[in-house]
């Protein structure tokens, strides 16, 4: 049975939930947990791999990244390890990406209008450092300790323990992060505990997850 559908001209916007953390904090463990609830989550690194695949925006990675487009395929390492290197080359990569990203993001969000949903998720890991905060109705933060994070950013991905510590240290603060939030939810311990934090979140925030 198809799912059923509102009139586009009378289907009211969505509240919107911002979801974020800093790294290792298990951002992505609580998008699929809110998932699982029946919640709409739109995941803007999703968004960007879609984005960064579009032969415009690759034409204009290319031509500000000489050699990280190889055949009409995005070199993500050669194009991290350059723009990761020097904030002026990633905020010069962000003013490429970002736009077509906000447009993804906007059309699945009319997209959750018309299926009648009253919240949508926008799963965004730098929602605070790119000032997103100010168009949700509420933000989630996810935090656990740093030595924690650490330990499974090198386990995941391979990266030296100095090197997760410099991607986390271009993130805004933990600390910071946690007074900007509407709700926090600590993600250092056992999955029974985290699931349990996640529906008191959404009780708190007044979300009926089916």
């Amino acid at each position: 049975m198809p799912s059923p559908t509102v009139d586009p001209a009378s289907a009211p916007p969505p509240h919107r939930l911002g979801l974020t953390g800093s790294i290792g904090a298990g951002k992505s463990t609580v998008a699929e947990l809110l998932r699982a609830r029946g919640l709409s989550v739109l995941d803007a690194d999703e968004q960007a791999r879609h984005a960064t695949q579009e032969p415009q925006t690759l034409a204009r990675i290319g031509a500000a990244f000489p050699g990280t487009v190889v055949g009409g395929v995005l070199d993500r390492a050669a194009l991290a390890a350059v723009a990761f290197a020097d904030p002026a080359r990633l905020a010069e990569l962000n003013a490429i990406v970002h736009p077509r990203v906000r447009a993804r993001m906007q059309a699945l969000e009319a997209e959750a209008a018309r299926r009648g949903a009253a919240w949508v998720v926008q799963d965004i890991p730098l929602l605070f450092e790119g000032g997103l905060e100010s168009g949700m109705d509420a933000v989630l933060v996810v935090d656990a300790p740093l030595e924690v994070r650490l330990e499974r950013v090198m386990a995941r991905s391979g990266l030296s323990r100095e090197e997760v510590l410099a991607r986390d240290a271009r993130q805004m603060p933990a600390a910071e992060k946690r007074q900007k939030a509407t709700v926090v939810i600590e993600n250092g311990g056992p999955r029974e505990a985290l699931d349990a934090q996640l529906d008191a979140a959404l009780r708190t925030l007044g979300i009926t997850a089916r």
